[in-house]
């Protein structure tokens, strides 16, 4: 079979079997098939924190190396969710679909086999394309194969699966890398990716049917070719040479002349998207949308939800590691941060007066995750004192994470229904990619800036620096959050 043959068959996509595609409730398997992915994705971002310190001994590494096991799938993930987003629609998105949950899974098992720290960053940016892969995927999927009634209900299904992957990510995490090995974090993904495979194999509707042209023609009909290459590649750029700065800043071995370099880079590469996005035809920033009132600042704040979510993800297995605490018991205590937080992104808006407006409910979960990132800061040496490792030392900052995820949970889906409602539906699609953009560099800057903290002031120190500084940037969302009005 020539390569053209080979191509035009994995290119095609199957149906269901007609059994599974006339059961009444079939649209409840695809929707469980994307929660396979969803659950992936969520449990790969939550886990990884746990396994920092094992990675530094093992390859006798640095913070500010080590942390480039999540940057690089970040970075990738960011750079790669809009333009596959465009092929999916040319390709097929069940076609797509799949193929990320085989380049997850093996792109997982090389990164357990890794001999390298390099090695492993290489295999995770690898990982990243299977990720952006699904997750540029999921939402159309649930809206191609669920019925409109029961969309909201699908949704909520899948923002659970997302919760409950993000929440057993750093028990599990911390158990693996005590009692087996660091590898088994990376190899847990091949059997959940094989069978995500299988599932959407056979429960996923096509999404292009036999007959509709081929993804040149369709390219050409849908105006392919002015797909905003250069916003993307500006993007990278400022988000890459800012990541890289603050890295060598925080003991990536550069010299002090490349950090500046690094920064001019970020700069210039940051005004040059801001010009091009404002003269390209098909922005991927959308500077209209963006200026629409609501949205700019909706965007900022869903940033800053993301960056108090992971820095104390990052930071917390560090103080309590420094400490003495068993990596199953650190992983235990900070399982109660996400935990929280999809309880609360679930369920904890129904506890809230119905009268309250997502407004009002932002900012309450602002406050209240402030308080427990303050609460957490407070603590001796930022939870790390005398007697952490004890049961009795470990609840106060059991609770501080718990109010801390219950205030980001309250927060975060208030703030996406405040920028979705500011955003006309017609561009629902390009304002959800802007709000997984921010997301993700706030991720991203929840990972590199608890590193800088504990290399300019150690551990405790700086990371009750940084909890303090995060108290306060929980203050600035208060502050920032602005009703949905559109133009």
């Amino acid at each position: 079979m020539d390569t053209a043959a080979l191509a035009s068959r994995l290119l095609t996509e199957r149906p269901r079997p007609h059994r599974v595609a006339r059961w009444r409730y079939a649209h409840w398997l695809a929707v469980g098939t994307v929660c396979l992915g969803a659950f992936l994705g969520q449990l790969t971002a939550s886990i990884t924190a746990l396994v920092f310190p094992a990675l530094g001994r093992h390859f006798d590494a640095g913070f500010a190396s080590v942390e480039w096991v999540a940057l690089a799938y970040l970075l990738v993930l960011v750079a790669l969710l809009a333009p596959i987003g465009r092929l999916s629609d040319l390709v097929g998105r069940k076609t797509v679909y799949l193929g990320g949950f085989a380049v997850f899974a093996l792109a997982s098992l090389g990164a357990g086999l890794a001999g390298g720290l390099w090695a492993l960053v290489a295999f995770r940016a690898v990982q990243a394309v299977g990720g952006a892969m699904m997750q540029a995927n999921s939402v159309a999927l649930v809206a191609r194969g669920v019925p409109g009634h029961a969309m909201r209900r699908a949704l909520g299904v899948q923002a659970a699966a997302q919760g409950l992957g993000l929440a057993l990510g750093p028990s599990l995490g911390g158990l693996l890398v005590e009692h087996a090995s660091w590898r088994w974090v990376f190899w847990i993904n091949v059997p959940i990716g094989v069978l995500g495979i299988l599932a959407g194999w056979f429960l996923l509707p096509c999404t292009r049917p036999e007959g509709v042209p081929g993804p040149r023609v369709r390219a050409r009909a849908h105006g392919g070719g002015h797909f905003d290459l250069a916003g993307l590649l500006l993007l990278t750029g400022a988000t890459s040479a800012l990541l890289l700065a603050l890295s060598a800043s925080s003991g990536l071995p550069l010299p002090g002349w490349a950090v500046a370099v690094l920064l001019l880079a970020a700069v210039v590469c940051a005004l040059g998207l801001v010009r091009q996005e404002r003269r390209a035809a098909r922005p991927i920033l959308a500077p209209g949308l963006v200026n629409t009132p609501g949205v700019r600042s909706g965007l900022v704040v869903s940033l800053i939800g993301y960056l108090l979510l992971f820095c104390p993800l990052v930071l917390a297995p560090v103080l309590l590691a420094g400490a003495g605490v068993p990596t199953s018991r650190v992983g235990l205590v900070v399982t109660l941060l996400p935990a929280a937080f999809a309880v609360a992104a679930t369920a904890g808006g129904a506890m809230l007066p119905r009268v309250w407006s997502d407004l009002a409910r932002c900012r309450l979960g602002a406050a209240v995750a402030g308080a427990g990132l303050l609460l957490f800061a407070l603590l001796p040496a930022g939870g790390a004192g005398a007697g952490a490792a004890g049961v009795g030392g470990l609840l106060p900052v059991a609770v501080a994470l718990a109010i801390a995820g219950w205030g980001l949970g309250l927060l975060l889906p208030a703030n996406n229904a405040l920028v979705m409602g500011a955003i006309p539906a017609e561009c629902s699609a390009v304002g959800g990619g802007m709000v997984n953009m921010a997301r993700s560099l706030g991720t991203a800057l929840g990972t590199a800036l608890p590193v800088l903290g504990v290399h300019l002031a150690g551990a405790a120190t700086g990371g009750r620096a940084v909890l303090l500084a995060l108290a306060a940037v929980a203050g600035l969302a208060v502050a920032v959050a602005r009703p949905a009005r559109r133009r």
